[in-house]
């Protein structure tokens, strides 16, 4: 009984300490400043210790309720790669009179010096401000005196008159998280739905809150005193609050789109507003209602009706063109070759069309509005197609938020063809990598929109033919030609493109450790629809193992895979191949005269379920020769996570098959 007593006790106790652990900024402890690695995660460079949010709205007469968030962060830095995470952007919008305000502070770095702890706070010269474009600001702090073992703390907060749009709150980073917390305090008189993303579920409470606002109104009658009213409101707070603890890091995978797609987070979508004495009002908007509010913008829609900039020229370049087919490559490719995009992403023109037309310079927006006006222009059925990039996260809801890029779609009766004029490398129905994510939102001159997939179908290919001789101390030399077609072709271009000679040769010789090349050539071509043809001659030292008589060969030699890609057990996102893809080999081996072929490696066929892929492998030999035959396919551009065991298997035997020796004997 004394036993169960004491068992009951120490349980109460050891719950209470539990309840009673409060998670403060300005409490540092010896033991957590002599913390040499994460408990969970000892390869981890830094921690969140803890990180707390709450939004929450005030009420003034003047603005109505404005919406106000506060984070508290705690992080801890076990190594110099970890000295990043001490350091913080905070985006905010600031354009015209409705804007954001960020402020920092209890911003302090801790170190354990001797037997004191050293608190150093963050200077004025620690915290700047960077313009992003001309709506958007980044409030930016530098934490001081950051070493091994440090951990910094701040608060922000974030003051926005846009009580429609909450901030996400991310509860899991690219670090470990021992606990994290977000509280939202909603008004009666406003709906929100939350969104959750990501594999991790948090604990949910939920309570109420009574508050009051007191309005006055000042009443002036004519020969009278001006006389004050005041009238108290009274209403309630919905208060939820969202908890997760012992979060692992979000590591990134090999062949993942966007890694911060499915970190868990929360975003909240507001449904409706119902104010005292006034009828509900829904926001239950739909992609639609987005893609027309985006479209009836004088930065969008209204630099498409814009004509007047081109017409001269436009209508010189179409002189005697008269297929749809004609007019979209000319067209195309004026743009591409005239404008030169400056690097920065959104759906709306910064200084607009006409203007960057005259500079030949400006963002993908007015590029490919432009593009898009000069198609119409020309009597073709061209709209533009918002798009999330594969840099951002693809939105839980419809938000006009949701995108911050444009392409242009032309429809050329059964077919779409998608046009990106600002890469160089592109051509039509290549775009850049950047835009191939998921599916697209395409806006007609109506305001109707429709879906459109992203994601190309057709297999982008690589053939490679390469005759390889081999002498009789294991050295490689032979003659290399390789094909790229379709995004394997628009990825080389954009690698190589105004590279020299020399340069390229370097940068292939950097990539594959311990080649040398000699005599490359690139045959120049200025239709980059056709494939792109790579030809060199090359020595290898390092393929080949010569043990006594024998020389034992790496089929595939630097072009074969030597480790598995997927190494994680299990995978909880998508696998993301960006393009179905098929890659050809055929190297045939000239054998050095005094050796016979003793082995090769036995023939294999592997196909992957539900059509994902399939690899042939096959070596023979004719008489003093070794002919390797290989051929991938991976027939999708993103598979689902269900199929990662066996995706996991397949390079397992692929890797495993391309890495068995062709043996050489010397004759006796």
């Amino acid at each position: 009984m004394k036993q169960y007593l004491l068992y009951f006790f120490l349980l109460i106790a050891c719950s209470a300490v539990l309840q009673a652990q409060t998670y403060e900024l300005g409490e540092v402890t010896r033991q957590e400043l002599e913390e040499k690695s994460h408990p969970k995660d000892p390869s981890a460079p830094a921690a969140i210790l803890f990180s707390k949010g709450e939004t929450y709205m005030t009420y003034s007469q003047r603005d109505g309720f404005i919406l106000v968030t506060e984070v508290d962060m705690k992080i801890k830095i076990y190594t110099k790669d970890g000295y990043e995470w001490a350091n913080r952007s905070i985006s905010f919008y600031d354009a015209g009179s409705n804007r954001e305000s960020v402020d920092i502070s209890k911003a302090y770095t801790y170190n354990l010096e001797g037997n004191s702890i050293k608190k150093t706070k963050l200077k004025n010269e620690g915290e700047f401000t960077e313009e992003v474009n001309k709506n958007w600001r980044l409030k930016k702090i530098v934490m001081p005196d950051v070493k091994e073992g440090s951990i910094v703390e701040y608060r922000y907060k974030i003051v926005s008159p846009f009580i429609h749009i909450f901030p996400e709150w991310k509860f899991q980073h690219g670090i470990p998280v021992n606990y994290s917390a977000y509280t939202t305090r909603i008004p009666e008189y406003l709906g929100y739905t939350p969104n959750f993303r990501g594999y991790f579920a948090p604990k949910v409470t939920k309570s109420t809150k009574s508050q009051s606002v007191t309005l006055t109104n000042t009443q002036r009658v004519e020969n009278r005193p001006s006389e004050i009213n005041t009238n108290k409101i009274d209403y309630v707070d919905n208060i939820v609050k969202y908890e997760m603890q012992d979060l692992p890091a979000l590591k990134d995978e090999a062949f993942v789109n966007n890694i911060e797609n499915y970190a868990s987070s929360i975003e909240h979508e507001i449904t409706y507003t119902k104010y005292p004495n006034s009828p509900i009002k829904s926001y239950s908007s739909s992609w639609e209602d987005v893609a027309k509010t985006i479209y009836d913008n004088e930065d969008f829609g209204g630099e498409l009706k814009k004509t007047g900039y081109f017409e001269d020229d436009i209508n010189a370049l179409l002189n005697g063109l008269s297929s749809p087919e004609e007019k979209l490559v000319a067209l195309f490719y004026y743009v591409r070759e005239r404008m030169n995009w400056n690097g920065n992403y959104g759906y709306h023109c910064d200084k607009g069309v006409k203007k960057s037309y005259a500079e030949r310079a400006g963002n993908d927006a007015e590029i490919n509005l432009m593009l898009t006006a000069m198609l119409r222009y020309a009597k073709l059925d061209a709209n533009p197609v918002l798009v999330t990039t594969r840099s951002s996260k693809i939105a839980l809801f419809p938000s006009r938020a949701a995108f911050d890029y444009v392409v242009t779609a032309v429809n050329l009766g059964d077919r779409t063809v998608l046009l990106d004029a600002t890469s160089k490398s592109a051509v039509p129905g290549i775009l850049p990598i950047r835009a191939l994510n998921w599916t697209g939102r395409l806006i007609k001159q109506d305001g109707s929109s429709a879906l459109i997939q992203m994601v190309p179908t057709q297999h982008s290919k690589e053939a490679n033919v390469l005759t390889v001789s081999v002498t009789n101390n294991g050295q490689i030399a032979g003659k290399a030609q390789r094909q790229y077609e379709h995004y394997n072709a628009y990825i080389f271009r954009e690698a190589f493109l105004g590279m020299s000679k020399e340069s390229r040769m370097e940068k292939i010789e950097k990539a594959y450790a311990g080649l040398e090349l000699d005599n490359y050539t690139v045959p120049e071509d200025k239709d980059l629809s056709k494939p792109v043809n790579e030809e060199y001659e090359f020595k290898h030292n390092g393929m080949t193992d010569v043990i006594g008589d024998k020389i034992y060969i790496k089929p595939m030699l630097y072009l074969g895979e030597t480790e598995n890609p997927f190494k994680q057990e299990k995978r909880e996102y998508p696998v993301d191949f960006i393009f179905p893809r098929q890659e050809r080999y055929i190297i045939t081996f000239n054998c050095p005269e005094g050796y016979h072929i003793e082995s090769v490696p036995e023939a294999l066929a592997l196909a992957m379920e539900e059509n994902i892929g399939t690899f042939r492998y096959n070596v023979v030999q004719v008489q003093n020769q070794v002919q390797v035959r290989a051929m991938v396919e991976l027939n999708y551009a993103s598979i689902s996570q269900d199929y990662y065991p066996t995706i996991k298997n397949f390079f397992d035997k692929m890797i495993e098959k391309q890495n068995e020796k062709i043996v050489l004997a010397k004759n006796n």
